[in-house]
Protein backbone atom coordinates (compact mmCIF):
# COMPACT_ATOMS: atom_id res chain seq x y z
CA UNK A 1 0.00 0.00 0.00
CA UNK A 2 1.18 3.81 -0.56
CA UNK A 3 0.92 5.90 2.20
CA UNK A 4 1.93 9.26 2.50
CA UNK A 5 4.36 9.70 5.63
CA UNK A 6 2.64 12.98 7.18
CA UNK A 7 -1.07 12.30 6.64
CA UNK A 8 -1.26 7.84 6.78
CA UNK A 9 -3.29 8.60 3.73
CA UNK A 10 -2.87 6.49 0.35
CA UNK A 11 -0.87 8.78 -1.71
CA UNK A 12 -1.37 9.25 -5.24
CA UNK A 13 -0.02 6.43 -8.09
CA UNK A 14 2.43 7.84 -10.41
CA UNK A 15 0.82 5.03 -12.51
CA UNK A 16 -1.81 2.81 -13.69
CA UNK A 17 -2.59 -0.56 -13.86
CA UNK A 18 -3.63 -0.19 -17.64
CA UNK A 19 -0.65 2.02 -18.68
CA UNK A 20 1.43 -1.09 -17.08
CA UNK A 21 -1.05 -3.64 -19.32
CA UNK A 22 -0.32 -1.83 -22.73
CA UNK A 23 4.01 -1.61 -21.69
CA UNK A 24 3.80 -5.69 -21.13
CA UNK A 25 1.59 -6.27 -24.36
CA UNK A 26 4.15 -4.08 -25.86
CA UNK A 27 7.10 -6.12 -24.52
CA UNK A 28 5.12 -9.37 -25.49
CA UNK A 29 4.40 -8.25 -29.00
CA UNK A 30 7.77 -6.28 -29.58
CA UNK A 31 5.59 -4.01 -31.41
CA UNK A 32 3.23 -0.89 -30.10
CA UNK A 33 0.48 -1.70 -33.15
CA UNK A 34 0.02 -5.48 -32.72
CA UNK A 35 -0.28 -4.41 -28.92
CA UNK A 36 -3.27 -2.00 -29.61
CA UNK A 37 -4.70 -4.65 -31.58
CA UNK A 38 -4.31 -7.29 -29.00
CA UNK A 39 -5.45 -4.92 -26.08
CA UNK A 40 -8.42 -3.27 -28.48
CA UNK A 41 -6.70 -0.08 -28.97
CA UNK A 42 -5.95 2.49 -31.13
CA UNK A 43 -2.01 2.48 -32.33
CA UNK A 44 -2.32 6.12 -30.86
CA UNK A 45 -3.83 5.33 -27.57
CA UNK A 46 -0.97 2.64 -26.92
CA UNK A 47 1.83 4.66 -28.24
CA UNK A 48 0.52 7.51 -25.58
CA UNK A 49 -0.05 4.97 -22.63
CA UNK A 50 3.85 4.16 -23.54
CA UNK A 51 5.34 7.55 -23.38
CA UNK A 52 3.50 8.81 -20.60
CA UNK A 53 4.92 5.89 -18.46
CA UNK A 54 8.35 6.77 -19.90
CA UNK A 55 7.79 10.19 -19.16
CA UNK A 56 6.61 10.30 -15.72
CA UNK A 57 9.26 8.39 -14.50
CA UNK A 58 11.88 10.17 -17.21
CA UNK A 59 12.67 6.11 -18.30
CA UNK A 60 13.63 5.08 -22.04
CA UNK A 61 12.03 1.26 -21.49
CA UNK A 62 12.74 0.21 -25.07
CA UNK A 63 15.38 0.16 -27.96
CA UNK A 64 14.46 0.42 -31.01
CA UNK A 65 15.81 -3.07 -33.15
CA UNK A 66 14.74 -2.38 -37.07
CA UNK A 67 10.87 -2.54 -36.96
CA UNK A 68 11.26 -3.86 -33.34
CA UNK A 69 10.34 -2.64 -30.05
CA UNK A 70 13.18 -4.41 -27.88
CA UNK A 71 13.17 -3.86 -24.18
CA UNK A 72 16.29 -2.88 -22.76
CA UNK A 73 17.77 -2.86 -19.26
CA UNK A 74 15.53 -0.80 -17.59
CA UNK A 75 12.69 -2.27 -19.57
CA UNK A 76 13.05 -5.79 -18.38
CA UNK A 77 13.20 -5.29 -14.41
CA UNK A 78 9.76 -3.08 -14.57
CA UNK A 79 8.39 -5.71 -17.06
CA UNK A 80 9.04 -8.65 -14.23
CA UNK A 81 7.53 -6.44 -11.45
CA UNK A 82 4.63 -5.53 -13.42
CA UNK A 83 3.91 -8.68 -14.63
CA UNK A 84 3.88 -10.00 -10.70
CA UNK A 85 1.87 -6.43 -9.95
CA UNK A 86 -0.66 -7.35 -12.70
CA UNK A 87 -1.01 -10.84 -11.35
CA UNK A 88 -1.87 -9.63 -7.98
CA UNK A 89 -4.20 -7.37 -9.30
CA UNK A 90 -6.28 -9.76 -11.15
CA UNK A 91 -6.30 -12.27 -8.39
CA UNK A 92 -7.76 -9.60 -5.94
CA UNK A 93 -10.51 -8.84 -8.70
CA UNK A 94 -11.97 -12.02 -9.34
CA UNK A 95 -11.90 -12.12 -5.35
CA UNK A 96 -13.94 -9.18 -4.96
CA UNK A 97 -16.21 -10.44 -7.41
CA UNK A 98 -16.44 -13.97 -5.63
CA UNK A 99 -15.07 -15.78 -8.72
CA UNK A 100 -12.58 -18.75 -8.99
CA UNK A 101 -9.27 -17.61 -10.74
CA UNK A 102 -9.61 -20.93 -12.34
CA UNK A 103 -10.96 -20.08 -15.16
CA UNK A 104 -8.42 -18.39 -16.93
CA UNK A 105 -4.74 -20.33 -17.15
CA UNK A 106 -2.27 -20.56 -20.05
CA UNK A 107 -0.49 -24.18 -19.90
CA UNK A 108 2.65 -25.43 -21.84
CA UNK A 109 2.76 -28.59 -22.31
CA UNK A 110 6.03 -30.54 -24.03
CA UNK A 111 4.74 -32.79 -26.95
CA UNK A 112 4.55 -35.90 -25.16
CA UNK A 113 2.29 -34.68 -22.05
CA UNK A 114 0.37 -32.70 -24.09
CA UNK A 115 -1.40 -34.70 -26.74
CA UNK A 116 -1.16 -37.89 -24.17
CA UNK A 117 -1.94 -36.55 -20.23
CA UNK A 118 -2.83 -32.56 -20.52
CA UNK A 119 -6.69 -33.25 -22.68
CA UNK A 120 -7.65 -35.49 -19.94
CA UNK A 121 -6.22 -33.44 -17.13
CA UNK A 122 -8.00 -30.45 -18.67
CA UNK A 123 -11.37 -32.26 -19.02
CA UNK A 124 -11.48 -33.54 -15.29
CA UNK A 125 -10.57 -29.85 -14.71
CA UNK A 126 -13.56 -28.34 -16.58
CA UNK A 127 -15.56 -30.93 -14.96
CA UNK A 128 -14.93 -29.80 -11.45
CA UNK A 129 -14.84 -26.39 -12.58
CA UNK A 130 -17.35 -25.69 -15.22
CA UNK A 131 -16.62 -22.07 -15.84
CA UNK A 132 -12.64 -22.87 -16.78
CA UNK A 133 -10.85 -21.70 -19.48
CA UNK A 134 -7.74 -23.29 -19.86
CA UNK A 135 -5.72 -22.66 -23.11
CA UNK A 136 -2.93 -25.17 -23.87
CA UNK A 137 0.01 -24.65 -25.98
CA UNK A 138 1.97 -27.76 -26.82
CA UNK A 139 5.84 -27.54 -28.07
CA UNK A 140 8.99 -28.47 -27.13
CA UNK A 141 10.92 -28.05 -23.73
CA UNK A 142 12.79 -25.33 -25.05
CA UNK A 143 9.83 -23.59 -26.29
CA UNK A 144 7.50 -23.60 -23.41
CA UNK A 145 10.20 -22.95 -20.83
CA UNK A 146 11.17 -19.62 -22.91
CA UNK A 147 7.27 -18.94 -22.71
CA UNK A 148 7.38 -19.09 -19.21
CA UNK A 149 10.56 -16.84 -19.28
CA UNK A 150 8.56 -14.13 -20.85
CA UNK A 151 5.31 -14.38 -18.89
CA UNK A 152 3.36 -16.17 -22.09
CA UNK A 153 2.18 -19.14 -20.17
CA UNK A 154 1.41 -19.48 -16.48
CA UNK A 155 2.67 -23.29 -15.72
CA UNK A 156 4.95 -25.10 -18.12
CA UNK A 157 4.42 -29.26 -18.20
CA UNK A 158 7.80 -30.62 -19.76
CA UNK A 159 10.00 -33.46 -20.02
CA UNK A 160 13.20 -32.04 -20.23
CA UNK A 161 15.57 -31.08 -17.47
CA UNK A 162 15.86 -27.28 -17.15
CA UNK A 163 18.70 -25.01 -15.21
CA UNK A 164 18.07 -21.38 -15.23
CA UNK A 165 18.00 -19.49 -11.72
CA UNK A 166 14.29 -17.77 -13.20
CA UNK A 167 12.35 -20.94 -12.79
CA UNK A 168 11.16 -23.17 -10.21
CA UNK A 169 11.08 -26.57 -10.99
CA UNK A 170 9.41 -29.29 -8.97
CA UNK A 171 9.04 -33.06 -10.15
CA UNK A 172 5.89 -34.21 -11.29
CA UNK A 173 6.14 -38.01 -12.00
CA UNK A 174 8.08 -40.40 -13.90
CA UNK A 175 8.30 -41.86 -17.52
CA UNK A 176 10.16 -44.46 -19.30
CA UNK A 177 11.30 -44.40 -23.39
CA UNK A 178 10.94 -47.27 -25.56
CA UNK A 179 13.37 -48.91 -27.96
CA UNK A 180 10.74 -50.13 -31.27
CA UNK A 181 11.00 -51.02 -34.67
CA UNK A 182 8.89 -51.91 -37.22
CA UNK A 183 7.59 -55.80 -37.30
CA UNK A 184 9.68 -56.46 -40.61
CA UNK A 185 13.20 -54.86 -39.09
CA UNK A 186 15.76 -57.63 -38.53
CA UNK A 187 16.06 -56.26 -34.81
CA UNK A 188 12.46 -57.61 -34.96
CA UNK A 189 13.40 -61.26 -34.98
CA UNK A 190 15.70 -60.65 -32.24
CA UNK A 191 13.18 -59.77 -29.74
CA UNK A 192 10.74 -62.24 -30.58
CA UNK A 193 13.23 -65.30 -30.22
CA UNK A 194 13.83 -63.39 -26.59
CA UNK A 195 17.55 -62.70 -27.73
CA UNK A 196 19.15 -59.40 -26.14
CA UNK A 197 19.82 -56.18 -27.98
CA UNK A 198 23.04 -55.16 -27.64
CA UNK A 199 24.74 -52.28 -27.71
CA UNK A 200 26.18 -53.07 -31.04
CA UNK A 201 22.84 -53.61 -32.58
CA UNK A 202 22.27 -49.87 -31.47
CA UNK A 203 24.86 -48.69 -33.21
CA UNK A 204 24.60 -50.84 -37.03
CA UNK A 205 20.59 -49.57 -36.61
CA UNK A 206 19.47 -46.08 -38.20
CA UNK A 207 17.31 -43.96 -36.36
CA UNK A 208 14.58 -41.47 -36.40
CA UNK A 209 14.74 -39.32 -33.84
CA UNK A 210 12.66 -36.40 -31.99
CA UNK A 211 14.46 -32.86 -32.83
CA UNK A 212 16.96 -31.49 -30.42
CA UNK A 213 15.71 -28.87 -27.91
CA UNK A 214 13.03 -31.68 -27.10
CA UNK A 215 12.90 -33.75 -24.02
CA UNK A 216 12.33 -36.94 -25.20
CA UNK A 217 16.04 -35.98 -27.53
CA UNK A 218 18.07 -35.30 -24.72
CA UNK A 219 16.44 -38.48 -22.18
CA UNK A 220 17.69 -40.26 -25.09
CA UNK A 221 20.96 -39.04 -25.17
CA UNK A 222 21.80 -39.39 -21.57
CA UNK A 223 20.50 -43.33 -22.11
CA UNK A 224 22.83 -43.63 -24.96
CA UNK A 225 26.08 -42.28 -23.05
CA UNK A 226 28.99 -44.07 -24.35
CA UNK A 227 28.28 -44.67 -27.25
CA UNK A 228 25.98 -41.86 -28.77
CA UNK A 229 28.15 -40.12 -31.01
CA UNK A 230 28.63 -43.39 -32.97
CA UNK A 231 24.86 -43.71 -33.36
CA UNK A 232 23.35 -43.44 -36.88
CA UNK A 233 20.54 -40.42 -36.94
CA UNK A 234 19.28 -40.37 -40.24
CA UNK A 235 15.85 -38.40 -39.64
CA UNK A 236 15.09 -35.55 -36.89
CA UNK A 237 11.07 -34.98 -36.74
CA UNK A 238 9.21 -32.60 -34.39
CA UNK A 239 6.16 -35.25 -33.60
CA UNK A 240 5.52 -38.71 -32.03
CA UNK A 241 3.16 -39.83 -34.91
CA UNK A 242 5.58 -38.97 -37.77
CA UNK A 243 8.19 -40.97 -35.88
CA UNK A 244 5.94 -43.93 -35.78
CA UNK A 245 5.44 -43.76 -39.00
CA UNK A 246 8.60 -43.37 -40.46
CA UNK A 247 9.65 -46.68 -38.52
CA UNK A 248 6.90 -48.45 -39.80
CA UNK A 249 8.23 -47.53 -43.09
CA UNK A 250 11.43 -49.12 -42.23
CA UNK A 251 12.99 -45.48 -42.25
CA UNK A 252 15.11 -46.76 -39.10
CA UNK A 253 14.44 -47.82 -35.43
CA UNK A 254 13.06 -45.21 -33.04
CA UNK A 255 12.92 -43.91 -29.31
CA UNK A 256 9.78 -42.41 -27.56
CA UNK A 257 7.83 -42.64 -24.35
CA UNK A 258 6.41 -45.83 -23.41
CA UNK A 259 2.97 -43.73 -22.85
CA UNK A 260 2.96 -43.02 -26.86
CA UNK A 261 3.33 -46.00 -28.21
CA UNK A 262 0.93 -48.55 -26.13
CA UNK A 263 -1.61 -48.64 -28.80
CA UNK A 264 0.58 -49.55 -31.79
CA UNK A 265 2.57 -52.28 -29.42
CA UNK A 266 -0.96 -53.37 -28.91
CA UNK A 267 -2.06 -53.74 -31.90
CA UNK A 268 1.73 -55.18 -33.60
CA UNK A 269 2.35 -52.04 -35.32
CA UNK A 270 5.56 -51.58 -33.91
CA UNK A 271 7.59 -53.57 -31.88
CA UNK A 272 9.36 -53.46 -28.61
CA UNK A 273 13.24 -53.96 -28.29
CA UNK A 274 14.28 -54.15 -24.71
CA UNK A 275 17.15 -52.77 -24.17
CA UNK A 276 17.98 -53.33 -20.44
CA UNK A 277 21.83 -51.99 -20.28
CA UNK A 278 20.69 -48.71 -21.02
CA UNK A 279 18.58 -46.61 -18.15
CA UNK A 280 15.37 -45.22 -20.48
CA UNK A 281 14.07 -43.51 -17.33
CA UNK A 282 13.06 -39.88 -16.78
CA UNK A 283 11.14 -37.59 -15.10
CA UNK A 284 8.18 -34.96 -16.15
CA UNK A 285 8.74 -31.64 -14.30
CA UNK A 286 6.49 -28.33 -13.63
CA UNK A 287 7.52 -25.44 -14.07
CA UNK A 288 6.50 -21.40 -12.96
CA UNK A 289 8.70 -18.55 -12.91
CA UNK A 290 9.78 -17.77 -9.45
CA UNK A 291 8.50 -14.09 -10.27
CA UNK A 292 5.09 -15.55 -10.85
CA UNK A 293 2.20 -14.88 -8.70
CA UNK A 294 0.66 -18.17 -8.13
CA UNK A 295 -3.11 -18.09 -8.05
CA UNK A 296 -5.81 -20.57 -6.95
CA UNK A 297 -6.10 -21.63 -10.22
CA UNK A 298 -1.75 -22.84 -10.49
CA UNK A 299 -2.75 -24.45 -7.57
CA UNK A 300 -5.53 -26.15 -8.23
CA UNK A 301 -3.94 -27.69 -11.75
CA UNK A 302 -0.67 -29.12 -10.01
CA UNK A 303 -2.87 -30.72 -7.45
CA UNK A 304 -5.32 -32.16 -10.28
CA UNK A 305 -2.20 -33.22 -12.39
CA UNK A 306 -0.49 -34.90 -8.99
CA UNK A 307 -3.80 -36.60 -8.43
CA UNK A 308 -4.36 -38.17 -11.64
CA UNK A 309 -0.47 -39.41 -12.13
CA UNK A 310 -0.01 -42.74 -12.62
CA UNK A 311 3.19 -43.07 -12.51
Amino acid sequence: MWFNARTRRPAPMHFTLRQLEIFLAIAHQQSVSKAAVELNLSQSAASSALKELEQQFDLQLFDRVGKRLQLNAQGRTVRTKAEHLLAHAEALEQTLLQQTDARHLKVGATLTIGNYLAVDIMAEMVRQHPDANIHLEIANTATISQKILNYELDVGLVEGELLNSELDVSHWRSDELAVFCSPTHPLAKKAAASQPITDQDLLTARWVLREPGSGTRQAFERAMQGILSDLTIAHELQHTEAIQQAVVANLGIGCLSHITLKKAFAQGRLVHLPVPQRDLTRQFYFIVHKQKFVSQGITQWLALCRSLSVG
